[in-house]
């Protein structure tokens, strides 16, 4: 069975449409044809794939059925055609990157910043979110690009380290007395922990951390930024887990001090992701050879 593409492209137009008259007209075509082209599917398949009723069709359970595979296929087209346009020139376009809000804002924003710069005609589109989040935003098309923490694990996808950050556990003036002081993790966990929300991965890398060595560390806070656990941490409010690179300010004014443990904690590290073997645009090329000169 080879039926021709323009079949499948009247199929998914009446479905999407629920009318055969709003399907010619999206398409261009007299209503016989879609109807005849709805006939040859149908004939093809040896099966009915629309119900007609008084409002127009409705798909039957076969039809729902090939829709769910032809809506993913036009989805594909789409971005397909999208895709080629935007490799014609920079002048105008758009570049979508996914990330969290604490990457944006301490690490990406300098590189957007230069790109901005270079290329004012790009529209940017930045989606926050965890990594699994993120993950999802890139494999449904909506990202370009996303900028996580590693390790990722998916043969769908293509990640290159690009940067590998130190994190640590900080507190404020409350917590003082810990100055110069190396704690054991039983003593650590003696006090109030704050850390970010279960489904990401620096808490996911912390707890696996903690359990290696017999402990279970249970927070008695839980957030969902950076700015929140400095900001908390700052407050007296518990000893806070970050990125170190990300309270540079604070440790260098003093209102947060790094507290220190008698064992060393592993380096995280923030990859750069692509699906694996599909095109990127011209702006999402060019905004990676500018990530990587830098």
């Amino acid at each position: 069975m080879n039926n021709n593409y323009e079949l499948y492209k009247v199929f998914y137009w009446a479905a999407k449409t629920g009318s055969l008259t709003q399907a010619a007209k999206a398409l261009y075509l007299t209503q016989p044809s879609v109807s005849h082209a709805i006939k040859q599917l149908e004939n093809s398949f040896g099966m009915t794939l629309f119900n007609r009723n008084a409002k127009g069709v409705e798909l039957t359970q076969e039809g729902n059925v090939l829709y769910s595979y032809i809506e993913q296929s036009q989805i594909f087209i789409s971005l397909a055609e999208e895709k080629m346009a935007a490799l014609k020139k920079l002048e105008s376009g758009e570049l979508r990157i996914g990330g969290s809000d604490s990457l944006f804002k301490h690490y990406i924003l300098p590189y957007l910043e230069n790109f901005h710069h270079k290329f004012p005609g790009i529209k940017l589109h930045l989606n926050h979110g965890t990594t699994p989040e993120v993950i999802s935003f890139l494999k449904e098309g909506k990202i370009d690009l996303g900028v996580v923490r590693m390790p990722i694990v998916d043969p769908q996808l293509e990640v290159k380290e690009t940067l590998q950050l130190k994190d640590c556990f900080v507190a404020g003036e409350k917590y003082a007395a810990l100055k110069g002081e190396v704690l054991t993790l039983d003593k650590l966990l003696e006090y109030p922990i704050i850390l970010f929300s279960r489904n990401s991965r620096v808490r996911v890398a912390i707890t696996e951390l903690f359990e290696s060595f017999g402990q279970r560390i249970r927070p008695e806070i839980e957030v969902g930024s950076v700015d929140l656990l400095i900001e908390i941490a700052k407050r007296g409010l518990g000893i806070s887990y970050v990125t170190r690179e990300f309270v540079t300010k604070e440790l260098e004014e003093g209102s947060l001090f790094e507290v220190q443990l008698d064992v060393q904690l592993p380096p995280s590290h923030v990859g750069l992701m692509i699906m694996k073997n599909m095109p990127l645009s011209s702006a999402a090329t060019r905004f990676i050879e500018l990530f990587n000169c830098e």
